[in-house]
This record gives structure tokens, sequence and C-alpha cells, in this order.
């Protein structure tokens, strides 16, 4: 790096570890992103913020989970030393749209869920071109490659590379040996085909109201971070 300069977002901590060792540090706890070529996101909730910004800036992933094969902690200070020579790969964000309404932005994943786990639903995804499968579950999940490793892991998705594709899988299906499927980011339709119980809907986790039988819960390309692969970050798959 030409100059001992990077952003930092999420720990003031790590900032000052950083400054201990002579760096000028740009330290953001409020939501906002440095205007420096390297940003530390620290925690999940920290790249996300990171993710969704619009940025130019190498985002190093601190204990921000493995899909995004972050460093951890006490690796830092070697991690961000060797920051000149590491390789990127870019991950896919999702625009979520209910019905006529843009309700936020995926990093992770996106879930269609009944509110009471005792009562299953059935859900359908399509492509534009094409009807995936209808199947009746607790809810279905929509994994980027961020997220693959995930939620979407443990109902079975498989985790994936950084690429413009998204695993999707049922959540407690009804059937005793269900499909997962990976699509391209393009554009993904899911809908609630019975009214049975209600349906949540979540993005990265995050509750965003509710969704009416037949109403479209549409995902489509939003945005790329790119994102630093060192020696000192975790392995994705392992």
């Amino acid at each position: 790096m030409s100059t001992r300069s990077v952003g930092v977002v999420g720990d003031e901590s790590v900032a000052e570890l950083l400054r201990d060792d002579d760096w000028t540090v740009e330290c953001r706890t409020d939501g906002s992103v440095p205007g420096t070529d390297f940003v530390l996101a620290v925690g999940q909730r920290a790249f996300a913020s990171v993710a969704r910004a619009v940025t130019d800036s190498v985002v190093l992933p601190i204990d921000a989970g493995r899909g995004v094969r972050s460093v951890p902690r006490d690796s830092v200070r070697k991690a961000v030393g060797s920051l000149a020579d590491a390789r990127t790969e870019r991950h896919h964000t999702l625009s979520v749209v209910r019905g006529d309404e843009r309700v936020g932005e995926a990093v992770w994943d996106v879930t269609l869920v009944t509110e009471d786990a005792a009562r299953i639903s059935e859900f359908g995804v399509e492509t534009p071109t094409d009807t995936i499968d209808a199947f009746r579950a607790d809810g279905t999940v929509v994994a980027t490659t961020a997220g693959s490793s995930g939620y979407a892991r443990r109902a079975g998705a498989p985790v994936l590379s950084p690429s413009p594709i998204v695993a999707v899988a049922p959540i407690a299906p009804f059937a005793t040996n269900p499909d997962h499927w990976v699509v391209p980011i393009e554009e993904l339709t899911l809908t609630v085909e019975r009214d049975e119980a209600t349906v949540t809907l979540l993005i990265d986790d995050t509750p965003t109201g509710t969704v009416d039988r037949g109403e479209p819960v549409t995902l489509s390309p939003a945005g790329t971070v790119r994102v630093a692969v060192v020696d000192e970050s975790r392995p994705r798959f392992t």
C-alpha cells in the first residue's frame, strides 16, 4: 500500500490496536463508511452496512462469518499488513421488493417463514422463465453466496463460492426428501400459495412485515462488495 491508512467500521478497539502500530485509521461506528481504499468491517452487522453502502473500498471482514472468509480478531495486525497483496472476491447483494414496495437489501439471506412453527404453509418459487417448485413447509430461505454458510446451510442448501447465484431451500419441509436449488441472480419471485398461517418476511434475519397469499416477493441484483482475502482469512468450506 502507498500509505499506512485504513478505515474501520464497527469497533473502536480494533482502530486503537492499529493506531498503536502507527497506522492512520478513520473509524466509524455510526453506520457510515470511511473514504479509504481498505475498510475493516468488524462483525456481521458492520460488514452488512459496508456492503449496502455505495463505496469503492475493498473490505476486510473481521469476525464477520465464514461465508465472507473473515479474519479472526487476533490476526488483525498481520492481516492488515498483507492487504497490499490481497486478492479480492465479489459478493452480490439482493434488492427485495414486496408487492410494489422495495423493502430492503439483503447481504446474507431472505426468508419467508410462518409465525407459528407448528403450522406450515405452501410456498412457490419461480424465475421469469421457469416455475421452480411449490412446496409445503415452515418457510423458505434464499441465501447469497455470503450467507450460504449460515442458516441456509442448516436448512440443507450448499455453500456457494462468490458468483452471481443464490441458494434456495425449504425450511422444515413436509416432504421427506426435499429439493434445494442454485439459480442465477436475475429475478426470483417467492409467493405464499396458501393463507393457512401468517407468514413473515425477514431480510438478514430482521422482520420486515408479513406477506399475504399471492403477494410476490421479488429478488433481483442490487450491488456488489469487494472482499479482501489474505492468508489469515478463514476457509469457506471447512
